[in-house]
């Protein structure tokens, strides 16, 4: 798991991306389409078609980082939210990042 500061916002892209797509097609999508500032410090992920592979992007520190996930069987299950980008928390991407599907579980206010 990636090691995020508390505060961090993560953004998850609803439509799928090419996924040879690098720092600046990515970085571009961010301001131009989802209207949002790509040197928050924020996380932005971005899906392939099939949902077996996802980037993050993350400026931090004067440059940026790009990881890259593919799961060796079964797809990434994203929550099902409304709008071109939707924002989830850091213990959703913990489990989105493992292949978990989520759909239909709920929190236990114990």
């Amino acid at each position: 798991m990636i090691g995020l500061p508390p505060s961090v916002k993560i953004y998850v892209t609803a439509s799928p991306c090419d996924m040879r797509w690098s720092f600046d097609r990515l970085a571009s999508l961010v301001t131009e389409t989802l209207k949002l500032d790509v040197y928050s410090g924020y996380l932005f992920l971005f899906t392939a078609r099939r949902k077996d592979r996802l980037k993050i992007l993350w400026w931090e520190r004067g440059g940026f980082s790009l990881w890259y996930r593919r799961l060796e069987e079964g797809t990434f299950h994203f929550p099902e939210r409304a709008g071109a980008c939707y924002e989830i928390e850091a213990g959703e991407l913990g489990v989105l990042l493992e292949g978990i599907d989520l759909r239909g579980a709920s929190a236990s206010l114990t």
